[in-house]
């Protein structure tokens, strides 16, 4: 089984990138998930391919900042809610259906589909305002344990948004 997430960056990031599991770029859970492979094919390939037309439909898409709220055991996690929008809950709802043709298991239930609340949570002094508006630009699926390593996580693939043409553009 592979434990896979799909997020939607708010900071640039590259793929390939490695980071520590306790030094994540700002980001919004898109879904979380174990998949194993399928007739000895890579989990993760899978997950991409089917990713790819729901994660480029998103892209540009732009999300406001809502309330702090915390999350976690006794709301010790602070967290910047992102307002409800359409663009991002039907691609949340996407991924998750994607998860689930593959067989992958949804490490979340309760907080998917109609319980899904997008947020980012603050690391430190880095964190989203009230009010603040961010564009889906960065959507990515990272692994949880990269080569076994649960210390740290990496960017396997990348979708980003052209900026300066204002495409939408599948980067690998």
């Amino acid at each position: 089984m592979r434990n896979l997430i799909l997020v939607a960056f708010v900071e640039p990031v590259t793929e390939g990138l490695v980071f520590p599991r306790s030094d994540w770029p700002l980001h919004i859970t898109l879904v979380r998930f174990d998949v194993g492979a399928t007739d000895g094919a890579d989990p993760a390939e899978g997950i991409a391919a089917l990713a790819e037309a729901p994660a480029g439909a998103a892209l540009g898409a732009r999300l406001t900042v809502g309330n702090d709220a915390g999350f976690g055991r006794n709301g010790s996690v602070p967290v910047s809610l992102i307002q409800p929008q359409r663009d991002l809950q039907t691609l949340h709802e996407q991924l998750v259906a994607a998860v689930g043709s593959l067989g992958g298991k949804v490490l979340t239930p309760a907080h998917t589909l109609s319980g899904y609340r997008p947020h980012v949570s603050h690391h430190g002094d880095k964190r989203l305002y009230p009010g603040d508006v961010v564009v889906l630009d960065w959507i990515a699926l990272v692994d949880m344990a990269p080569d076994g390593d649960r210390t740290v996580r990496r960017v396997l693939r990348l979708w980003g948004r052209d900026e300066t043409a204002g495409a939408k553009n599948p980067r690998r």
